[in-house]
């Protein structure tokens, strides 16, 4: 698609030299992480811009049908579930283009970050690993792989090895752990190092994930 996605944008307080895109959970918006980027109180000198755009509106099955933002629709709770693949696949674009729109304002992907909270984690690794361009990272919280069927096949060579953060809640009811862990084992088997963490938590974000999502952010763009 042409159009690029609606997004709140956070600007460093210099020129920007680095980029965060951060994509929210099904039937949030961009609005949603905004309050925890001032929390992550990042070096000023890492010069980040924060991307966090909006999903379009459209149906979701295991939400009666009702219209919400969503990266793809999801018809049943379980990773085994018939996967939305064509939805998928055009937010995939849509993320694409957010990240070519920061290579055009002069963000090499080298220096850009994907993460993702839930259903955008989902997406933040699907377009991550697939990404023909390094990147330089993805931090993956309370979620999952989808289309892992084609994964081994459709991987970018550039991205192989690409880090990876993945935090987790330990009784959330919405992404249970296991399907985090499995996620965590899957990509550890294709190469890819994880830093895995846990937190005593539902399906939420932690303050002491704040803190970790901080380090891990620093470490990828020093």
């Amino acid at each position: 698609m042409s159009d690029l996605l609606p997004a709140v944008e956070i600007e460093s307080r210099q020129p920007a030299s680095a980029a965060v895109i951060w994509l929210h959970g099904l039937g949030a918006d961009g609005h949603d992480f905004e309050p925890i980027v001032p929390l992550l109180g990042l070096d000023p000198e890492l010069a980040v811009r924060f991307v966090l755009p909006h999903a379009p509106r459209q149906p979701v099955t295991i939400n009666a049908g009702m219209a919400m933002p969503a990266w793809y629709n999801i018809r049943a709770l379980t990773l085994e579930r018939e996967v939305d693949e064509a939805g998928v696949r055009e937010s995939a674009d849509r993320i694409t283009a957010l990240i070519a729109r920061e290579n055009e304002r002069g963000i090499p992907c080298s220096r850009i970050v994907l993460i993702g909270f839930s259903q955008g984690g989902a997406m933040a690794l699907h377009v991550g690993l697939r990404h023909p361009e390094r990147l330089a990272g993805i931090l993956a919280l309370s979620s999952y792989l989808t289309c892992d069927g084609s994964l081994e096949t459709e991987r970018s060579q550039a991205n192989l090895g690409l880090p990876i953060f993945q935090a987790h809640g330990t009784g959330d009811p919405m992404v249970p752990l296991d399907y985090g862990r499995r996620t965590r084992d899957r990509l550890s088997e294709l190469g890819y190092p994880v830093e895995w963490k846990t937190y005593p938590m539902g399906h939420e974000v932690h303050p002491d994930e704040i803190r970790d999502i901080a380090a891990a952010v620093t470490r990828l763009l020093r």
